[in-house]
C-alpha cells in the first residue's frame, strides 16, 4: 500500500462543498480509504482553529497506478490541483485504520535515515474530548519548537482528528515523541494509554517519495529532501 496527503487553499465555499464528496473505496478502484477535512494550524490553544478555506485529504491506495488514475480523472482531485501533495511509503505503524496494511512493521527502529512523514489518525471518543484537547494543546506547542521539524499541521472533521508532520530524520521524530519522560508528547501518550482518547487510532511513519505543488507558495519538501529520501 501507499498513502497520499493533499492540502490546498481553495476558499471557504469550495472547502465546504467538498466535505460530502469524500471518495469511497467501492467507487474508486484501488482506493482503500480516504478522509477529507479542514486544515487546522497547530498551536498551544485549547480549541483548534480550523481554516475553512484550506482543504485536506489523506488517502490510502493499493499502488501508484490507482492514485494516478484518481489524480488524472476525478473532479475532486482537480480541487486539490493547485495545492501541495506528497506520496508516502509506510515504514512503521501503531494501531489500526481502514485500509492500513496489517503487516507494516511496528518496531521503532529502521534502517532508513532520510526525511520522514508522520500521520496520526484518531476517531475521538466524544466523552474524552476535553482530556484530549488539553493533552493535544501541550503536545502541539512542543512540536512547533522541536528540532528537526520541517512542517506540521492538523486537519480533520469531527470526530476524526488528524495531524501530518514532516521531519528531517527518524531520530528527530523519536526525540520529540519518546525521549524525555514528562514532556508533553510522551505525557500525552501515557494519558492515552491509561484511558483511551479514541475509539480507533493509528500512528504511521512514512518515507516520502514524491512531493509536488505548493502550499502558501512553498513546497515543504523542495530542495534536497527528495534526494535524501533516496528518490532520484
Amino acid at each position: 500500500m501507499i498513502a497520499s496527503v493533499h492540502l490546498a487553499d481553495v476558499g471557504v465555499g469550495k472547502g465546504l462543498a467538498a466535505q460530502p464528496r469524500t471518495p469511497k473505496p467501492a467507487r474508486v478502484p484501488g482506493l482503500r480509504s480516504a478522509r477529507i477535512g479542514f486544515g487546522a494550524p497547530l498551536g498551544s490553544g485549547l480549541l483548534p482553529k480550523p481554516d475553512f478555506g484550506r482543504l485536506a485529504m489523506v488517502t490510502f491506495w493499493d499502488d501508484d497506478a490507482a492514485l494516478d488514475r484518481f489524480v488524472d480523472s476525478d473532479s475532486l482531485a482537480r480541487t486539490f490541483a493547485r495545492g501541495w501533495s506528497v506520496r508516502l511509503a509506510p515504514l512503521r505503524a501503531h494501531g489500526t485504520w481502514p485500509g492500513l496494511d496489517a503487516g507494516i512493521p511496528v518496531s521503532r527502529k529502521s534502517e532508513y535515515d532520510g526525511p520522514v512523514a508522520v500521520i496520526t489518525l484518531g476517531r475521538l471518543r466524544i466523552s474524552q474530548g476535553v482530556r484530549f484537547l488539553r493533552a493535544s494543546a501541550k503536545a502541539e506547542a512542543a512540536v512547533l519548537a522541536a528540532p528537526g521539524l520541517i512542517f506540521a499541521t492538523g486537519f480533520g472533521s469531527p470526530p476524526i482528528v488528524s495531524t501530518i508532520s514532516l521531519w528531517e530524520s527518524p531520530s528527530a521524530v523519536a526525540a520529540y515523541a519518546y525521549d524525555v519522560a514528562g514532556t508533553p508528547h510522551p505525557g500525552a501518550i501515557r494519558e492515552g494509554r491509561q484511558k483511551p482518547f479514541h475509539k480507533q487510532e493509528a500512528f504511521i511513519r512514512f518515507r516520502p517519495y514524491a512531493s509536488s505543488g505548493s502550499l502558501g507558495g512553498k513546497n515543504p519538501l523542495a530542495g534536497d529532501w527528495m534526494e535524501r529520501a533516496g528518490v532520484a
